[in-house]
């Protein structure tokens, strides 16, 4: 045999022995870990989760096959976030989602190195979570929630819907102010809760606020609420608050109060009006992220993007109950109306 029939034949040899071996290669299995307040086994939770998990199955990733989840929730006690978090390090994950200011703060504190994206956090440059929204910096990056910049339309709803309405019960969650605005001076959140109250004013509407932190706060904080003989009802953007909606638009609707929330799932569960960046819309921007950074991108420079999907939403169940008769003009406004 010739030299060229020799190494033609070893050619061969090793390429039969080397497809086969290539061919049964175990492919790279992600572990994508996901820190939130709900479990995604309530069913809004749940919508939000299968939003997320088809976005990133559009992009290859499926469940068993080349991904796994390592979900955690706090169920409404920001306490939990640091332990939740040390367990996902633990998990070596790939990438963490993190669902709004306290987890997030808690994340970036326990691991500076695992790339985390960031769902419904407020203001992540005033929160000191990230440098700026064009390069993040550090390992965070994902989609703002400007929430505050949305309290004057959110008023101005509420004089729509309730123009006689001048005393307003504010929930707020003081204990994830310290959990999720800890590297944030007092000063700043005073100013900001300042603001608040300034355009409040504007609208001819004076604040009480209400501390709900977490589930065992819910008699004490509705009792107040009760206390304060106020004319409406508002839900401050918070994971407790939204672990409760279903509990809190039944003590509004009992109260006959009117109960204005931040997204679509309060009005689902029974508060009068909703207004707020869609939840799917999100989770769809989410799995984009997390894509990106699995095949490679650095946080530090995918930019921050702000939401841009807005969702006005009516339950004109509730308005019936609470005998309330909606304006027609505000009804068109709606991109829904719950019946």
């Amino acid at each position: 045999m010739t030299r060229s029939g020799i190494l033609r034949s070893l050619l061969l040899g090793f390429l039969l022995v080397a497809v086969p071996c290539a061919a049964q290669a175990p492919a790279k299995v992600w572990r994508v870990g996901f820190l939130a307040t709900v479990p995604t086994t309530s069913p809004d939770a749940a919508r939000n989760w299968a939003v997320f998990r088809d976005a990133l199955h559009e992009r290859g990733y499926v469940e068993g096959r080349n991904v796994v989840f390592e979900q955690r929730f706090s169920e409404g006690r920001p306490e939990r976030f640091p332990a939740l978090a040390a367990e996902l390090v633990r998990r070596e994950v790939d990438v963490i989602v993190v669902v709004a200011n306290a987890a997030a703060h808690v994340v970036k504190e326990t691991t500076p190195t695992i790339p985390v994206v960031m769902l419904f956090v407020a203001n992540p440059v005033g929160a000191n979570l990230v440098s700026s929204l064009a390069r993040p910096g550090g390992n965070l990056t994902g989609v703002a929630d400007y929430q505050i910049e949305l309290v004057p339309k959110r008023y101005e709803l509420l004089k729509a819907a309730i123009p006689s309405a001048t005393r307003v019960a504010m929930l707020v969650c003081e204990r994830c102010t310290a959990f999720g605005l800890a590297h944030v001076d007092a000063a700043t959140l005073a100013a900001a809760r300042g603001r608040r109250d300034a355009v409040a004013k504007q609208y001819g509407i004076a604040l009480a606020y209400v501390d709900l932190s977490s589930p065992e706060d819910f008699a004490a904080a509705t009792a107040a609420v009760v206390r304060e003989r106020v004319d409406a009802l508002f839900l401050y953007p918070s994971p407790t608050n939204f672990a409760l909606r279903r509990e809190l638009a039944q003590f509004a609707l009992r109260h006959k109060l009117p109960l204005f929330a931040p997204l679509k799932e309060h009005a689902a569960a029974g508060a009068l009006l909703s207004y707020g960046p869609s939840q799917a819309s999100q989770y769809r921007k989410a799995a984009e992220y997390v894509d990106k950074v699995l095949q490679g991108a650095k946080p530090a420079e995918l930019p921050i993007e702000q939401p841009t999907a807005l969702e006005l939403v009516v339950n004109l169940r509730t308005a019936k109950a609470l005998g309330l008769e909606l304006p027609h003009a505000l009804l068109l406004r709606a991109d829904e109306v719950l019946e």
